[in-house]
């Protein structure tokens, strides 16, 4: 990854690159070992991808790639001309997110928790969402696409640079594993499976899961989860929001609604502007998606689609068509420079906050579009699309606001006070 920003601190070692935005003495060995893998693009079965290609530091740890976000918004995969279908999330506070379950709030039945857009990382195999998250990509054919959890675990062990190995970690045996010698080969391609005895690979699938655990300990440190935005310091007394950014956060909290989902904490308490439930916003399709290119009809069906796959929740799928994870609000501005565009919603659809603000304001006010306008059309004809899934669209707390402009970037101004890295000395 090539960063230019001097903000950050770029690390060349053998077989890794580990971009650092703090000390790696403030972390632990464990947090060390799970950044380390973290940034590694050995990890992917043609070696030039890791899990920061799609969560960069630069932009608060989602997709840093200008180009993809104002397009499609979908990253592709370590194999060339492969592509998931939805936008990058943050990694970044998303270690807050408790083990996926149903939950009663008020009159209702909710799902929280659990990590991906869908919450189908539920954290009930190693008890953290994050960990459990971890694991998805490197398998993933249109991610990192190795064939073999195994494969991660011989690249993790054989790794060479990392400021502390996974023996130091986990114990001097956590490697003691008698690889075949194809393994490399059997790596590189697709289809294999790397033959292993019945106890090595019992030593290989507890590795694969410590691994996913080291992630998950980088993700929940301070590096990830910094608090160090301007909402942050100025509850520490060391920053001021100006009059427009207060007007904003007022909104956020009355008018807006936006802190119905996007909760804040009371008592000055650390606040992760999200209630980690699911959602079905109404978005529409984003028309540039290339899931399209291979099926036309595709349609994202979220939640549903994960608890279609569960026996235990079959009866709860047509509730929850649509839906999708409330994502944290920090580092939504986050961005290198003003040139870099981010793309937000669980598709990328809309390529400003200004935008998706509006939409929120006057979804259900406007005339539905006569095509799969992108923003920028819809912005221009005033109108918008009709929702990608129209089942249980939430009508109560967004759709006709009644928000003016200025009241729509006064909310505007507030997110943009939840980047970290603020500075006040500077700003």
């Amino acid at each position: 990854m090539n960063i230019k920003c001097k903000r950050y601190l770029i690390v060349l070692v053998p077989a890794i690159t580990i971009t650092a935005t703090m000390s790696v003495d403030a972390l632990t060995p464990q947090e060390q070992l799970g950044k380390a893998i973290f940034f590694d693009s050995n990890l992917s079965i043609n070696k030039n991808q890791s899990c920061a290609s799609c969560h960069a530091p630069e932009v608060g740890w989602t997709g840093p790639n200008s180009a993809i976000n104002v397009r499609g918004s979908v990253y592709e995969g370590s194999i060339s001309g492969r592509f998931g279908n939805r936008k990058p999330p943050s990694s970044a506070y998303a270690a807050s997110s408790p083990v996926f379950h149903l939950e009663k709030q008020g009159k209702e039945w909710l799902f929280v928790g659990g990590n991906f857009w869908d919450g189908r990382a539920t954290g009930e195999k190693l008890g953290n969402p994050a960990a459990d998250q971890a694991q998805g990509p490197f398998l993933n054919p249109v991610e990192q696409a190795l064939p073999d959890s195994a494969c991660v675990v011989y690249r993790v062990c054989d790794a060479n640079g990392y400021p502390v190995g996974f023996e130091n970690v986990w114990g001097a045996e956590s490697c003691a594993i008698a690889w075949p010698p194809d393994v490399e080969a059997i790596c590189s391609a697709e289809g294999g499976t790397v033959d292993l005895t019945e106890a090595d690979r019992t030593k290989s699938d507890l590795a694969f899961d410590r691994i996913a655990l080291s992630i998950a300990a980088f993700e929940s440190s301070p590096e990830s989860n910094a608090f160090t935005s301007k909402f942050d310091l100025r509850l520490k007394g060391k920053a001021k929001l100006a009059q427009e950014e207060r007007r904003g956060f007022a909104l956020f909290k009355g008018k807006g609604k936006c802190v119905r989902c996007h909760t804040v904490a009371a008592g000055g308490k650390k606040s992760q502007f999200t209630d980690f439930t699911f959602d079905n916003l109404g978005l529409p399709k984003n028309p540039e998606n290339p899931v399209y290119d291979a099926d036309p009809g595709f349609v994202d069906p979220g939640l549903g689609g994960f608890l279609a796959k569960r026996l235990d929740y079959a009866a709860l799928v047509l509730a929850n068509d649509g839906k999708h994870k409330v994502p944290t609000l920090r580092n939504l501005d986050k961005r290198p420079s003003e040139v870099l565009v981010k793309a937000y919603g669980h598709n990328g659809y809309f390529k400003s906050l200004k935008g998706i603000i509006h939409f929120y304001n006057t979804r259900d006010v406007k005339p539905v579009c006569p095509g799969p306008y992108t923003e920028t059309e819809a912005l221009a004809a005033n109108c918008w699309p009709s929702p990608e899934v129209t089942a249980n669209v939430n009508t109560s707390e967004l759709g006709d606001l009644h928000l003016t402009a200025e009241e729509e970037d006064a909310i505007v101004a507030f997110l943009k006070t939840l980047s970290d890295g603020y500075a006040p000395s500077t700003q």
